[in-house]
């Protein structure tokens, strides 16, 4: 009897197997040959404890085995390129998502710019210009789903497109979170930040709580509920006096929120 065997092929095969809860993965080097007319196949080793690199290597190796001169110019003609980083964005997107912040924003091209602007501000803290460079390291356009690209100028604009949604932003998140149960108790403070320019609308000289003299500053007020969860935020000229203050957060309160048995406690400094 006469057996007539030939080898046709010799490749990596990576199999993927699933036992209950459990997925086991195995990367085998196997060959396939003629035998009497017929293809078979047979397993040559088990590469599975082998590195990514090691296994690319073998790979790279297996396509140039006619011509194993071939591989010592690869490296001329290999270009590396590295892709968007993907982890962080996608991390802080899942939590924005979790909160009901996407939600209140809205999935438009502006609540998308919010977004990534709240998102930014997790990842690197910095200006609008460092915000959009963030956005051509991290898969901001992947994550967001966003159609069309942008500069710090869209950014800028979309302050002026948050501070006039401010309110209906700040009760959807507020319904998001609380539905229909009212807190009856709010909690209020007062700081201020000093400004190094002289062109803002908030911009006046007060009571510094820096300690910068000759610096104008902005009021800022923080309304929160009773678990300390900010509801609420607004600014205000720099030579306003806390009590003054007050009275917006009331307002708030009331037509907002939509809260009316409630009691509003303040610091004081």
């Amino acid at each position: 009897m006469v057996v007539i065997c030939t080898m046709v092929d010799m490749h990596i095969v990576e199999n993927k197997s699933k036992s209950g809860k459990k997925i086991y993965r195995s990367t085998l080097l196997r060959e396939s040959y003629r035998e009497d007319g017929k293809v078979k196949k047979r397993t040559i080793a088990n590469l599975s404890n082998c590195t990514p690199l090691e296994i690319e290597a073998i790979r790279l190796a297996l396509a140039h085995k006619d011509d194993l001169c071939a591989l010592g110019a690869l490296s001329e003609s290999v270009k590396l390129h590295e892709g968007l980083s993907v982890g962080a964005a996608w991390s802080v997107y899942q939590v924005a998502k979790e909160l009901g912040i996407e939600e209140a924003l809205g999935k438009d091209f502006e609540g998308k710019l919010a977004l990534w602007q709240v998102m930014a501000r997790v990842i690197g803290r910095g200006s609008r210009l460092s915000a959009v460079r963030l956005a051509q390291i991290h898969a901001a356009g992947d994550v967001l789903d966003m159609k069309r690209g942008f500069d710090e100028n869209n950014l800028y604009d979309n302050l002026s497109w948050l501070s006039e949604n401010q309110a209906k932003i700040e009760r959807k998140l507020f319904e998001l979170r609380r539905g229909g149960n009212k807190p009856k108790l709010f909690l209020y403070d007062v700081t201020s930040s000093y400004l190094e320019g002289k062109s803002n609308h908030f911009g006046e000289y007060g009571y510094n709580r820096d300690g910068k003299k000759r610096k104008k500053q902005i009021v800022i007020g923080m309304l929160c509920d009773e678990s300390g969860e900010p509801v609420s935020t607004e600014v205000f000229r720099g030579n306003t006096q806390d009590p003054k203050t007050f009275e917006s957060q009331v307002k708030k309160v009331l037509e907002r929120f939509g809260c009316k048995d409630v009691t509003i406690v303040g610091a004081t400094s």
